[in-house]
């Protein structure tokens, strides 16, 4: 049977809040970040909202504590905040103790400082130093945190588009089940770039006036930037240390409907396997999930085909269920890691989020999500949903220990 593996900490940074405190009272005040673009120098910046966490990159640096005249990403910045908080909520100085990984996701990595040195290099062609682009890799990030964080046992990353922080958690807690790692730090960051969002533009799936997930006159998504990451240690270092435990990942599972590029199944035949593997791997059945953290992007097909998929595993009996991107706007690679942090707010303080700017029912589905702040609910499982372009669907079951 496979060792146990429980989350001891958790860090986060997105435009509900700097850490998890500010993020955790976001939620309670049902307060969102989308809002006017401010930092990124946009043609689009006075029609589509996007949910920006409100630093410049120069103040980034103050709060990750990095040298002033440092090369970092956005990516990294953010990054770098969120890890800490985790390593630090966890109680972990001295990462070199135990056997410790850093398994890190994102999906354009350092694209803001790669844009910033093209436009200057389409004006004056010997502005180029690669000292400029070096960060560009998405394993730019992942490198910093590492180097920042002192891990060096196991280092990776992780890009399946949406779903890519959702498989670093079920990567690290992998590693961990089968005695690879004693530890892991597991999550994901992206930040806002003009390349997403020109991208997401030109598929005409944003929505103008703010998401509005599981809505009948729903539009499109919201983009976001943002980071999350938890901590996760096997039962034998938690038996050791006696440490605070915020819950256990129990379950995980990911399916691919090869579909399409970009679309989802109509009937949700990946998400439907990815949520049914992680109820199997968690040894539950559906009625034991007490709340739904779904994907919920915004758009026609995405909340069309996760609501048939819920539908189809939980019958009439679909749990609550809400999507926490009308807060934060999709994160795109650091979705899964912040949506498991909300998963994990949502154990610890026994609430289940609301779904925000909901208004009409849609017309294919018979559930309803919740649509406001629920407290003292009786919150032991969570599932939370993450999935990405080409059909890479992953769920993640926490669990109340």
């Amino acid at each position: 049977m496979a060792a146990k593996v429980f989350i001891t900490g958790a860090g986060i940074i997105s435009s509900i809040g700097l850490d998890y405190k500010e993020v955790l009272s976001s939620l309670k005040a049902s307060r969102s970040g989308i809002g006017k673009m401010t930092l990124i120098d946009s043609v689009h910046k006075e029609e589509i909202p996007v949910a920006e966490i409100k630093k410049t990159n120069a103040e980034l640096k103050e709060l990750a504590n990095v040298p002033g005249k440092a090369i970092f990403s956005r990516t990294s910045l953010l990054g770098i905040i969120a890890a800490r908080e985790a390593l630090s909520q966890a109680e972990i100085e001295n990462t070199s103790e135990y056997r410790t990984g850093l398994i890190s996701a994102s999906t354009v990595g350092g694209m803001d400082r790669t844009e910033k040195f093209l436009k200057k290099y389409l004006k004056d062609k010997n502005h180029g130093r690669l000292r400029d682009i070096i960060t560009h890799d998405m394993g730019d990030s992942t490198e910093k945190i590492a180097e920042y964080c002192r891990i060096s046992d196991y280092v990776t990353t992780i890009s399946t588009a949406c779903s890519s922080s959702a498989n670093a958690i079920m990567v690290g807690s992998r590693l961990i089940e089968n005695g690879i790692l004693d530890r892991a730090l597991v999550g994901g960051v992206d930040c806002l770039t003009l390349f997403t969002i020109n991208g997401f533009n030109s598929l005409m799936i944003l929505d103008k006036n703010g998401c509005r997930p599981f809505d009948e006159n729903r539009n499109g998504l919201t983009l976001g930037e943002g980071a999350a990451f938890l901590v996760l240690e096997s039962e034998r270092i938690v038996e050791k240390t006696g440490k605070k435990i915020f819950g256990a990942v129990s379950g995980y599972g990911n399916a691919c409907d090869a579909f399409h590029q970009t679309a989802s199944s109509p009937g949700g035949d990946g998400a439907f396997l990815s949520m049914q593997k992680a109820l199997l791997k968690a040894g539950i059945t559906p009625d034991k999930i007490d709340y739904i953290n779904a994907h919920g992007t915004g758009t026609k097909n995405n909340d069309l085909s996760e609501g048939n998929a819920i539908e189809r595993l939980f019958g009439n009996s679909v749990p609550p269920c809400s999507s926490t991107k009308s807060f934060t706007g999709h994160t795109l690679g650091a979705a899964g890691g912040i949506e498991a942090v909300f998963s994990v707010m949502a154990i610890e303080h026994q609430c289940i989020w609301p779904n925000l700017n909901f208004a009409n029912k849609m017309n294919e589905l018979g559930f309803l999500p919740v649509t406001e702040l629920r407290k003292d609910a009786a919150v032991r499982n969570v599932l939370s949903n993450s999935f990405g372009f080409g059909g890479n669907n992953t769920s993640l079951i926490f669990s109340k220990c």
